[in-house]
């Protein structure tokens, strides 16, 4: 990306964005009901990072109402304003369809706003000012939220003057590997997938590979047992939808069996932790040089699965992670990391790795 992008507001993880447009829709509410402007919340970000579906779970995560419109498809005011009718001599506007019609509480996610005309942009001043317009309104308990692609670079958008910007707060949401790494987790994204972007952070953000395309790939491969018997195939389908450097680098990630990686579950449920685990690990991280990028890579898949599937280790488990935290070929930073994710978890049952007396020290001598 280039550096003559303008966004506004600070810029913060998927996860920062979801605490900031919670807490600000919670002070609407509030707002709300004392007979005070509400506000709302402009989301900035490139393509493909997820702002989008971010909304969208942020109304799930509070069940919200949900209601969607791209302005940039509005041909007309009327697609905005809708259509006039006349009923007993006056003439009245029908709201158009996609206007909520019941209480909330709800969200109306206006996406990607600054790819409508300026025609269009104009017309939703008053809607961001009052949340009501010349012909409808909004129900009660609705709140506004809305994308936006950065101005100043080569997207094609509209530049939103300082009379629409004022009428709302902003915040940018930028790519956060390990942010992503957690809700991959959770949406089961392919784990070959998932080691891969967690090893190569460095190639999510491109001009055809995002999260978006990233994630379009690996469930196009979900299906296949061994990707390094279909290596010709798989560089057809990361070449439909990723820039070129991706799919080099996806495909050497795959020649170098990196992405086979143990797996959380077989660290968890290991019998013999040496053979299954130990020696595992070991094998693909003691090279010339030890490979912290993999190394962390299994961290951070293990915290994740720990932290997102709120597991409650048995006995057996507990002693398996414990293991995994005394490996000698852990760096301590990777160590004190994996632990601090852990205990700053809302997952309780993750506390009780700290019985055991090495790993306490461990983590009082490395803080």
């Amino acid at each position: 990306m280039t550096n003559d992008y303008q966004y506004f507001g600070l810029k913060s993880s998927s996860e920062g964005v979801a605490d900031f447009v919670k807490h600000i829709i919670n002070s609407n509410l509030t707002f709300e009901e004392k007979g005070e402007q509400k506000t709302p919340v402009c989301i900035w970000g490139d393509h493909g990072i997820g702002k989008t579906e971010l909304v969208k779970e942020i109304a799930n995560d509070l069940n919200f109402k949900w209601a969607y419109i791209a302005p940039a498809q509005f041909e007309e005011m009327g697609d905005l304003l809708g259509m006039p009718k006349v009923v007993e001599n006056e003439t009245i506007f029908a709201p158009p369809q996609w206007v909520p019609k019941d209480e909330g509480p709800g969200i109306l996610l206006i996406d990607d706003v600054n790819r409508a005309d300026d025609r269009i942009l104009r017309g939703i001043m008053q809607l961001l000012q009052n949340y009501e317009l010349v012909s409808w309104k909004l129900p009660k308990n609705w709140q506004i939220v809305l994308t936006a692609n950065p101005d100043g670079g080569d997207y094609s958008v509209t530049p939103m003057d300082n009379a629409l910007l004022t009428r709302m707060m902003h915040i940018t949401m930028q790519f956060d590997v390990k942010s992503w790494g957690r809700w991959a987790e959770e949406k089961k994204i392919d784990p070959r997938g998932i080691n891969f972007v967690l090893s190569y952070p460095e190639i999510v953000t491109g001009t055809r590979t995002t999260p978006r395309t990233l994630v379009q790939f690996f469930n196009s491969i979900k299906s296949i047992p061994k990707l390094e018997d279909h290596l010709p195939l798989i560089q057809t389908l990361g070449a439909s939808c990723l820039d070129e450097e991706t799919v080099s680098a996806f495909i050497t990630f795959v020649q170098q069996n990196l992405s086979e990686l143990i797996e959380p579950s077989q660290i968890l449920n290991a019998k013999n932790f040496e053979k299954e685990v130990r020696k595992n690990i070991e094998a693909v991280v003691i090279k010339d040089i030890i490979r912290v990028d993999i190394l962390a890579t299994i961290c951070s898949r293990l915290s994740n699965f720990l932290i997102v599937n709120k597991t409650n280790p048995s006995k057996e488990q507990i002693q398996n992670i414990q293991a995994f935290i005394k490996m000698d070929v852990l760096p301590n930073d990777l160590r004190l990391a994996f632990l601090q994710d852990l205990i700053s978890s809302k997952n309780n049952h993750l506390k009780t790795i700290m019985n055991d007396p090495e790993v306490s020290m461990m983590l009082l001598k490395n803080m």
